[in-house]
C-alpha cells in the first residue's frame, strides 16, 4: 500500500535511540527524507547511516540538537528546511524518565523530566510551526504516554508532563487544524528495545541512564514476564509497534485524524 510518504520530509526527535531509532528506520523504508534531532552524535549518525543505507529513495541526516535548548531546535528547523526544501512531518518523541515515588525523587529531575517530556515538544512545536503554516500543511506527531492518560504508579511527574503533551494537542488542534495541519499522539505503554544494540548511552534503557549518577536497570526477564500479565495482548510493546502507529498518523490514511491520542500498548489502558 501506497502510504503517500516517499519524498516527503520528516523530523524525529531522539531518532538515534530505541522508539526513536525505530521511527526514523520505519519513515525512511517509506523513502521520506528524515532529519534526526538528536544529541548523542555517534548514536544520531549510526541510525543516519543505517536508514540511508536502506536506498528507498529519500535521504537521511543527523542534526545534533538540544531539544531543551530553543536556539539549538530554530538552528535545527532551519537545517532541515534549507536541506529538503520542505518539512511535511515533526515527530516529537524525546522523552525520559526514572520511576520513583514522588517524593523520592530530586528536584532536579523533576525539571529534567518537565524539559525532555514537555518542553521539548512546546519548542520543537513552535519552531516548525510557521513553516507548516506557510506551506498549508504539516502533520504533527507526539510520543505521549499511557502514564498521561491513566496516571501510573512512581511516575507521577513524567505522566503529568505527557498529558501536558495530549492537551498541547488538543489545544493545537483547534488553533490551527484550518491550516491543513494535524496534531495527534500516540501514548505507549511499557515499550522495550528490541536489541541493547538499539539504545544511546542516555537512553533510560542503557547502563549510564541520563546524567551523572543517574542509573536506569535493565528489566529482568522474569519482571518483564510478571509485567506482560497486566497487558491483554500477553507481552510488552515494542519500539516497531510504535513506529506502525506513526506510519499510520504521517501517512495520507491519517488526513482526516486531528486531535486524537491513539494507545499502542496491548491493551493495557482502554479509555473512552
Amino acid at each position: 500500500m501506497d502510504l503517500g510518504l516517499k519524498g516527503k520530509t520528516a523530523i524525529v526527535t531522539g531518532g538515534g535511540s530505541n522508539i526513536g531509532r525505530a521511527i526514523v528506520l520505519a519513515l525512511a523504508g517509506e523513502g521520506m527524507n528524515v532529519v534526526i534531532a538528536e544529541l548523542m552524535e555517534d548514536a544520531g549518525k549510526k541510525v543516519a547511516d543505517l536508514a540511508n543505507s536502506k536506498n528507498a529513495g529519500g535521504k537521511t541526516i543527523f542534526v545534533k540538537t538540544d531539544v531543551t535548548n530553543w536556539d539549538s531546535v530554530q538552528a535545527m528547523t532551519k537545517k532541515a528546511i534549507s536541506e529538503f526544501g520542505q518539512v511535511h512531518v515533526l515527530v516529537n518523541n524525546v522523552g525520559w524518565t526514572f520511576d520513583r515515588f514522588f517524593l523520592e525523587k530530586p528536584l532536579e529531575e523533576y525539571d529534567k523530566e518537565i524539559k525532555l517530556n514537555l518542553l521539548s515538544n512546546i519548542y520543537c512545536t513552535r519552531a516548525v510551526l510557521p513553516h507548516f503554516i506557510e506551506k498549508k500543511y504539516g502533520k504533527v506527531i507526539s510520543i505521549s504516554s499511557d502514564a498521561g492518560r491513566m496516571g501510573e504508579f512512581r511516575e507521577a511527574v513524567y505522566g503529568a508532563c505527557k498529558a501536558g503533551v495530549i492537551c498541547l494537542a488538543k489545544s493545537l488542534t483547534r488553533e490551527y487544524s484550518r491550516n491543513n495541519i494535524t496534531f495527534n499522539c500516540i501514548a505507549p505503554g511499557a515499550t522495550i528495545p528490541m536489541s541493547e544494540d538499539e539504545v544511546s548511552e542516555i537512553s533510560i534503557f542503557s547502563k549510564s541512564g541520563f546524567g551523572a549518577g543517574i542509573t536506569q536497570q535493565k528489566i529482568p526477564e522474569e519482571q518483564r514476564a510478571k509485567m506482560a500479565k497486566a497487558y491483554p495482548l500477553g507481552r510488552l510493546g515494542t519500539n516497531v509497534d510504535i513506529a506502525k502507529a506513526v506510519l499510520f498518523f504521517a501517512s495520507t490514511l491519517s488526513d482526516y485524524v486531528t486531535g486524537q491520542t491513539l494507545s499502542v500498548s496491548g491493551g493495557y489502558s482502554m479509555v473512552s
